[in-house]
């Protein structure tokens, strides 16, 4: 049975103008040589500049793997509840039908790509946003629209999910920042107790 691998990331730590800092380019380095030791065969990547700069660091590391855009990456919100939480209702402020339907497209979009099996074995890394990952793996758990809501991600963290046909897909790791010192962890998020 051919299983298609996703190691889905997010971009290393970026500035308020969406530029890896330096910061951001060490997370992604240790990344890189993590997934180096993986049977990659594709990094796709969002074309924000904080996930194209990410995914070329990425490609430098895994030689003569292809490193293309794919647009259903692109940082997004997925879906706005019509019951926001009410610790959410300052978040969704400002969304209107219109924002809230295209979110919802281009979350239908990312998934309708790439959450689903492949034809051939592949292994595949999507170097994207916080939000997208949580998205996956929402979809990959068959859990509701608005469970993203509570999934963090930490900068340059891994999750994978396999897909397979005729079964339900396997989360293996979710957030995972084992490739990171401690001093690299949890950036992009405010104070806090963090694991």
């Amino acid at each position: 049975m051919a299983t298609r691998h996703l190691y889905v990331v997010r971009h290393g730590a970026a500035d308020t103008f969406g530029e890896l800092t330096d910061i951001g380019q060490r997370q992604t380095e240790l990344l890189a040589e993590r997934l180096a030791h993986l049977p990659v065969d594709a990094v796709w990547h969002s074309p924000l500049p904080r996930a194209v700069r990410s995914a070329r660091i990425i490609g430098e590391h895994l030689r003569g793997v292809p490193v293309r855009e794919a647009a259903e990456l692109i940082d997004h919100v997925p879906h706005v509840p019509a019951q926001a939480p009410p610790a959410w209702a300052g978040f969704f402020d400002g969304y209107d039908p219109a924002e809230a339907a295209e979110g919802e497209r281009l979350a239908d979009a990312l998934t309708g790509r790439f959450a689903r099996p492949a034809e051939s074995e592949t292994h595949e890394v999507l170097v994207t946003h916080a939000y997208q990952v949580a998205w996956l793996v929402r979809h990959a758990l068959d859990a509701p629209r608005s469970r993203w809501l509570t999934m963090s991600c930490g900068n340059a963290a891994m999750t994978a999910i396999e897909y397979y046909d005729g079964a339900a897909p396997a989360l293996l790791l979710y957030n995972d920042m084992s490739h990171l010192p401690p001093d690299l962890r949890w950036t992009g998020f405010g104070p806090g107790v963090r694991p």
